[in-house]
């Protein structure tokens, strides 16, 4: 605390002054407006919680901000400053919650909520996650947030929902390479559909979007007459998705290049155990 008051202090300064400064060429009536009484910074902070429990969020703010403005020594002013982040992200006022809350991060390193502070921050980053036919930087502004929870905060249940909000971006991320990657391979460019499909299959394992990305490199490469490199993508596909529709179409399409048996698709593992101890 003894570290930020210099800077509270010129904040203060300047809101003492600049009423003067206005005031030196004003009326009798306007001099006498600013000495109208502040209510007391437990009235307005309790004014905040209450405007938070009605859901008048707008008024919430207004609330914690006036305490923050009038009472910049008090320990309500701290606490009035997360209540404002959480008031603004309510608001879906994302870009407004994320300048205070890295505010109070910054000045208030070792508050007792910090972990909170971390997590609203990624919340609103994450929110802001736009779907796949759009840029997906807030997406990867989201992991990286998200990532600071889990990586400052490991036990802590934010880090919990933290993980899996990461799992859910990183399956965004994978979803939106597939849609590229779909494209390209529409409109014959092969080569950087490639690039696409196995971008999802060594950055993003772990997501739902591999089997198909699997399934699209043995058909571009079966278009290509790269017949091995078919073989060898379609065996990975085989080996850990045996049961997918896109194990069973790869199966398929091979059978029809001639690169597989003419089997049932039940009877495909045996092929594909072949195809992937050939390969490995």
């Amino acid at each position: 605390m003894e570290q930020i008051r210099p800077l509270l202090a010129r904040v203060l300064v300047m809101l003492l002054v600049l009423p003067l400064l206005a005031g030196c060429g004003g009326s009798k009536d306007e001099e006498d407006t600013s000495n109208v009484q502040v209510a007391p910074v437990e009235t307005l902070y309790n004014n905040g919680i209450d405007a938070l429990n009605a859901r008048r969020y707008s008024a919430a703010t207004d609330q914690f901000s006036s305490v923050e403005q009038n009472y910049p020594y008090s320990t309500w002013a701290v606490n009035a400053q997360l209540m404002q982040g959480y008031a603004q992200y309510l608001q879906n006022h994302y870009t407004d919650a994320l300048g205070t809350l890295d505010r109070f991060i910054q000045l208030h390193p070792a508050h007792r909520s910090i972990a909170y502070a971390y997590y609203l921050r990624a919340l609103c980053y994450y929110e802001q996650i736009a779907d796949i036919q759009r840029d997906q930087k807030g997406t990867e502004q989201a992991m990286a947030a998200l990532q600071d929870v889990v990586n400052r905060f490991p036990d802590s249940t934010y880090a919990t929902d933290a993980r899996l909000k990461i799992d859910l971006c990183r399956d965004h991320l994978a979803g939106k390479e597939m849609e590229i990657g779909r494209w390209y391979e529409s409109q014959h460019l092969y080569e950087a559909a490639i690039g696409r499909f196995q971008r999802v299959v060594d950055d993003f394992q772990t997501t739902n979007h591999v089997p198909e990305a699997l399934h699209r490199l043995t058909e571009i490469y079966l278009v290509l007459g790269l017949r091995d490199q078919a073989k060898q993508t379609a065996a990975v596909l085989g080996y850990n998705y045996p049961g997918s529709e896109w194990y069973t179409d790869s199966y398929r399409q091979l059978v029809n290049d001639g690169v597989a048996d003419n089997a049932p698709p039940g009877s495909g593992p045996g092929f594909f155990s072949r195809a992937w101890n050939s390969v490995f």
